[in-house]
């Protein structure tokens, strides 16, 4: 409507005609160049032309996800064959494995959004504790006795604080990311400890049988009724599925570009197919004595966070931005962005995640104590966004990777405990394979600018 304005861009500058090269090479048009430039599913037209264009990416130095698919297949397969029993690929194992990674993954997606942005957040790991340890320390029945929503609201909430602090220094002050949020790490491992010591409790608060604790512990250790989990996953596909099929039906009777129809209709399949595989495992009664059944809450949270910060990136204005700052600063200021205001919210989004990720450990663990390994997760935020497909620089990245990233470092470790070895064997290991993920991101890149240049 006339008279409104963005609230993420301000009025800047219009690029000039010096800005801009004075002809473009007929190159650089080409349809083959533009399969390289562009996702598959905008330049195909039938399943084939997709396969096709999406193999010329890979060659042009888009792997996309295809490396870390293979390296989960990988340590599927391998730990299997080695793991005492042949257990690692068991319903108990995976299910196990799944509520191990959880942290890693929910940690990855938050790195995920100052990474886009060509930033990092050292602070994370501690960040993260510290939400925890606000969680705990509210619900206690001796104390606060806080409702368990209201926990977790006020531990979200305190994180948004540190974020929106941390991101201003960043944005407005210019200061480095790398040392605004190293110093948060530092300030922030003092602060969780010092909320440890609140209450009786000499510094270990733990969750109960009380009802408010109670339910921060069945974050991770709650299940779902076996047939409520067939429910919730019918409606899934029907909503998830639904609306890919409308949106891209849309945009085919307005004349705009869509995937091909039997794209969609795979990408549906595919999500109904995994999510009963999911549903089925989980399913299994995985207890010695007695039953343990139906789908951990903690794969439902994952899963819900995962689609909602997949719909804020790649389907609102805000996302966009994120990716044009990220891959050009510059351009995206010419062109009326509030690179401050952005990158602020980045931050600010980082650190909630951070925290739910925190709230996550403490049910895992039962309770908080001052053996949070919050230096350790930092590393593990990081590792498990660029594990994932996540770049370093900037401008390329998707929330998926952190998940991916995230089952990865939390596959090594399940199964090298597997085998009975210590955790000096799984810092080695996931060290290599971040070296790996690192070094095949740097060629890609590599490989791309200068398959570019060859096409000029």
């Amino acid at each position: 409507m006339a008279g409104e304005t963005d609230p993420l861009a301000t009025e800047q500058p219009p690029l000039s005609a010096g800005d801009l090269p004075a002809e473009l090479p007929g190159e650089l048009i080409a349809p083959e160049v533009a399969a390289l430039e562009v996702p598959p599913e905008l330049v195909a037209q039938s399943l084939g032309e997709y396969v096709r264009a999406w193999g010329a990416r890979i060659r042009g130095g888009d792997p996309g996800v295809l490396p870390v698919i293979l390296g989960l297949a990988i340590i599927a397969v391998l730990f299997q064959i080695v793991s005492p029993g042949n257990v690692f690929l068991s319903a108990g194992n995976l299910v196990n494995l799944f509520q191990q990674s959880a942290v890693f993954m929910v940690l990855g997606m938050a790195e995920i959004f100052v990474l886009l942005l060509g930033e990092i957040d050292l602070s994370t790991g501690y960040v993260a504790g510290l939400a925890g340890v606000i969680g705990v320390q509210l619900v206690q029945p001796v104390t606060t006795n806080f409702p368990w929503w209201v926990a977790i609201m006020a531990a979200l909430l305190a994180c948004a604080v540190i974020g929106a602090a941390q991101g201003t220094l960043v944005a407005r002050l210019r200061l480095p990311s790398f040392v605004v949020t190293l110093g948060g790490n530092l300030i922030f491992n003092g602060v969780m400890l010092w909320a440890l010591l609140f209450g009786p409790f000499s510094g270990y608060p733990t969750l109960g049988d009380q009802t408010n604790p109670h339910v921060l512990y069945q974050l991770m250790w709650g299940t779902i009724d076996p047939l409520i989990g067939w429910i919730i996953l019918t409606a899934l596909v029907v909503v998830v599925g639904g609306s890919f099929w409308l949106r891209d039906s849309r945009r085919r009777r307005s004349g705009l570009v869509a995937p091909p129809v039997s794209l969609t209709a795979l990408k549906i399949v595919l999500i109904a197919v995994v999510g009963a595989a999911v549903v089925a495992i989980c399913n299994i009664n995985r207890a010695h004595f007695g039953t343990i059944e139906g789908v951990p809450w903690v794969i439902l949270i994952v899963i819900g966070l995962l689609g909602l910060w997949t719909v804020l990136l790649q389907r609102t204005r805000f996302g966009r931005y994120i990716y044009a700052i990220g891959g050009n600063p510059e351009a995206s200021r010419r062109a009326g962005i509030n690179l401050v205001r952005v990158r602020t919210l980045a931050f600010v989004l980082c650190s909630m995640t951070a925290g739910l990720a925190g709230l996550l450990y403490v049910a895992n663990q039962g309770g908080a104590s001052n053996n949070f390994p919050g230096g350790q997760y930092v590393l593990y935020a990081v590792a498990a966004a660029v594990i994932g497909g996540t770049s370093l620089f900037g401008g390329r990245g998707r929330v998926l990777h952190g998940v991916l990233g995230g089952l990865v470092i939390g596959g090594i470790n399940n199964g090298l405990y597997l085998l009975g070895l210590d955790v000096k064997v799984q810092f080695v290991v996931t060290g290599f394979v971040l070296l790996a993920a690192v070094t095949i991101d740097a060629l890609s890149r590599r490989g791309a600018s200068v398959g570019s240049v060859a096409h000029i």
